[in-house]
């Protein structure tokens, strides 16, 4: 049986991490021709000529059956490769426009908010930043961060108004002017817990409780958090599934935060690593993940 051909869009500083190296082991054992690719490596065309309008490093080459886009801060050159690779037909795991999307964090969270999905008061910084005002709407510690992040980086908390101020002066004066910051409500009976959902394919695989390995309130692994597996409730499974499907993703990290006896989606990620997950719930995500996508193949082919 000929082998399938999937690509991977990565930046190329990330081809020895975790995430790849699982890929490329399960590739193998699974008759999956994988090829690992950065933006920088592809030009595009655009022509009538589709089948050549893509080039990798400089040769025209055969293009994959599938691309699954992995990249943090999604640029608007590798925007364009993925819009391209859906042009001509090759299936995209995660779509484009749901990428885009999922990179905002502000753009997340009206989404979902519109669709009544609950989640933390919101609200976009605006400079000079009018303390007053924020504190009419907020409470302290309140959290702050970038539009655009991962990792935990770029999150903030902030205790009082003295902190507030010297953080905002501070970004003010050292952020890039596209740098967009949002403040949002602290939900302290979530402190330095939250809950990660992996939704592959409108189905929650799985789920992993992490917990800061301090007294600190971030409790992503990357940060040094700890893991555990965490046995999935109706609620969560609903507020991760649907949250993945309101934002248009294949493959989501969905981010829940505990609200004392109910819950709110944090975060919903288009490109969640899964090292973490894996040491957990003992959940094989790259198999999952091309499970998906030979049934969605097949869907396509007949």
């Amino acid at each position: 049986m000929k082998p399938i051909k999937i690509w991977i869009l990565e930046r190329k500083s990330d081809f020895n991490s975790y995430t790849s190296k699982r890929f490329i082991e399960v590739a193998r054992n699974a008759n999956i021709e994988l090829k690992l690719v950065a933006p920088e490596e592809l030009d595009l065309i655009v022509t009538k000529e589709d089948k050549r309008s893509i080039i990798y490093n400089g040769n025209i080459i055969e293009l994959p059956s599938c691309l699954i886009p992995r990249i943090g801060t999604v640029t608007y050159y590798a925007l364009a490769i993925i819009r391209h690779f859906e042009r001509l037909g090759v299936f995209t795991l995660n779509p484009s426009q749901s990428m885009e999307t999922a990179k905002d964090k502000l753009s997340t969270l009206q989404l979902l908010s519109s669709n009544n999905i609950p989640i933390p008061k919101t609200m976009l910084a605006k400079f000079p930043l009018n303390t007053s005002f924020v504190e009419k709407e907020f409470f302290y510690p309140l959290i702050i961060k970038t539009v655009i992040g991962s990792k935990g980086r770029g999150v903030f908390l902030v205790e009082n108004r003295n902190k507030l101020n010297d953080l905002v002066n501070l970004l003010e004066i050292s952020k890039d002017p596209k740098t967009n910051l949002i403040l949002q409500e602290f939900i302290s009976t979530s402190k330095g817990r939250d809950i990660r959902v992996i939704v592959i394919g409108g189905r929650a695989i799985g789920a992993m409780l992490r917990t800061a390995s301090d007294d600190g309130f971030k409790a992503n692994y990357s940060a040094g958090g700890d893991v555990i597996s965490y046995e999935i409730n109706h609620t969560v499974e609903w507020l991760a599934v649907e949250s993945a499907k309101i934002v248009g993703l294949d493959i989501a990290g969905v981010d829940i935060l505990f609200d004392q006896n109910n819950y709110k989606v944090c975060e919903v990620n288009s490109y969640p690593g899964f090292e973490g997950f894996e040491k957990a719930t003992q959940i094989n995500i790259p198999e999952e993940i091309f499970k998906y996508i030979l049934v969605r193949l097949e869907g396509t082919s007949s």
